[in-house]
């Protein structure tokens, strides 16, 4: 199977927050896991150079546009790495020639659904978007709780309302799936609403030069929505690179990771560019959930979030507790507040005092029993049963819940598996059993091992799209056929570090 998997693009008007860290992560987990299943898959991720509010954000800086955008968009890369995050590719909207060649291609290729009117509308400039009266919230943009501007202008427009029928269909078919449920329930109910024709271009003297000229008309700038939804076929070349007929042509998964406030752009606005062009539609629109701070949205330009820089927080704690906490903790459903509370407490209960003990101790009772291997034996016990069916079943309920985006009931099935080990061991007093030369003793012990072993690898073969660097460590404490390595601390107690950056 063939996936081609991609992140949302940022706008770089500031540094990244907590919330981008948990998209990067969700998308990196099922990357890793179709990775580990056999899958062929390409992962992209970028920045959205070309926005107004970066303009914006660079004139109140004093920096020119090209330096603030570049080094704001090294910031998200930087922090993609700092997470081990598995990307294949990189676009970047403002200074990568592949996409502006895209864009253009794009709109020639639609441009009998484009047409040039005059429009009044209200602009949020935060979410570089107009509203309608009927979608503020006591004439506030529901997204950022600000009063848009009222702006008049004549732009090119997308003929969306042509696409209202085709783009229902593909959602209701199953063609294109939007998960989870709720958020496919929105976006159908907005389609039946009824779709207008929306605005696909801006003044070239509002975004001040900046962004990509309409053909044939530089006076308009193409709009930052239309523009960056782009990329995920401009990254691959389009219209004619190999690359391009192979991810997005050829493949058998489109499938793009987003945030709740831009699932309209990705399920409706993109479909209806994508329907027009002739191109083939993402098959899934995974729609995740806002981190707040103390019941707030993070936001970028959140100064009580510059203290909760996500890379901050993985230098204080380290990434393997900032990934787990935003697998294990965040929900499917509805907001998350983060504090570091909660990161501590399920690093704690679940990698060090489930995981990580279960292992150490398995390793250290193998390695001492059965320094040379574990002796062959036919014995199995029935007392393990449970456990040993619960490891095989484990992949398969793995991937049900990913199927679903529900990392947090994945990764708890994770656990379950290893507490339930544990509590095998507690049961089965094995150390007991390290004093006896009796043989039935001997054949006993070796198929406690071998079995709590296999159990092991199991479960670090799962986490390893969750936590990379963990199971590392853990694949080599628990070595391969008969002999365990050497027992390491994977997960150890976390240990703040008083060196922390700070800005």
């Amino acid at each position: 199977m063939i996936s081609y998997l991609t992140t949302s693009i940022p706008y770089v008007n500031a540094r990244p927050h907590l919330g981008h860290a948990l998209e990067f992560v969700q998308a990196d987990v099922l990357a890793r896991h179709r990775r580990l299943r056999g899958q062929q898959v390409r992962f992209l991720t970028g920045t959205d150079d070309n926005a107004l509010k970066n303009v914006t954000a660079a004139r109140e800086a004093g920096l020119p546009v090209a330096d603030f955008v570049r080094a704001n968009g090294d910031a998200f890369i930087a922090l993609a790495d700092e997470l081990a995050i598995s990307y294949d590719d990189v676009i970047r909207t403002g200074s990568d020639p592949r996409h502006r060649r895209g864009v253009e291609a794009l709109w020639h290729r639609i441009r009998d659904d484009l047409y040039r009117r005059s429009y009044t509308g209200r602009y949020c400039s935060g979410c570089e978007q107009f509203y309608t009266d009927a979608e503020l919230v006591d004439g506030r943009c529901p997204e950022h709780g600000t009063v848009p501007e009222l702006i008049t202008e004549q732009n090119w427009f997308f003929r969306l309302s042509a696409y209202q029928d085709r783009i229902e269909q593909a959602i209701t078919s199953g063609r294109v799936r939007i998960v989870p449920e709720h958020r496919r329930a929105e976006v159908l109910s907005f389609v039946r609403s009824g779709l207008e024709d929306f605005s696909v271009s801006r003044a070239a003297e509002r975004t001040g030069g900046w962004g990509i000229a309409v053909p044939d008309d530089p006076g308009q700038t193409i709009y930052v929505w239309w523009d960056a939804l782009a990329n995920y076929i401009t990254a691959l070349g389009y219209p004619d690179h190999q690359a391009y007929r192979t991810w997005w042509r050829g493949s058998d998964e489109r499938i793009h990771v987003i945030g709740k406030g831009i699932s309209r752009f990705h399920a409706v606005y993109w479909l209806g560019t994508l329907l027009a062009a002739g191109e083939p539609l993402p098959t899934s629109v995974i729609v995740h959930e806002y981190l707040q701070l103390g019941g707030r949205k993070i936001s970028k330009s959140d100064t009580a979030a510059r203290a909760e820089e996500p890379s901050v927080i993985a230098h204080r704690y380290g990434r393997d507790a900032l990934r787990w906490w935003l697998v294990s903790d965040v929900n499917r459903v509805g907001d998350t507040d983060f504090s570091e509370d909660r990161l501590r407490r399920r690093y704690t209960e679940d990698l060090t005092n489930t995981i990580g003990n279960l292992v150490n101790r398995v390793v250290v009772l193998t390695g001492r029993a059965f320094p040379g291997g574990i002796p062959e034996v036919t014995t199995f016990l029935p007392e393990l049963t449970g456990v040993r069916d619960a490891s095989t079943g484990l992949p398969s309920i793995v991937d049900h819940q990913l199927d679903r985006f529900d990392l947090r009931r994945a990764t708890a099935a994770v656990v379950e598996v290893a507490a339930r080990a544990n509590q095998a061991i507690e049961s089965l007093r094995p150390w007991e059993l390290t004093r006896s030369d009796r043989p039935a003793d001997r054949d006993r012990l070796a198929a406690i091992c071998r079995d709590l072993v296999g159990v092991c690898r199991v479960i670090a073969a799962e986490l390893l799209p969750f936590l990379p660097d963990g199971t590392g460590r853990l694949a080599a404490a628990l070595g391969n056929g008969n002999r365990v390595g050497d027992p390491v601390p994977a997960f150890p107690r976390l240990q703040l570090r008083d060196d922390t950056p700070h800005g």
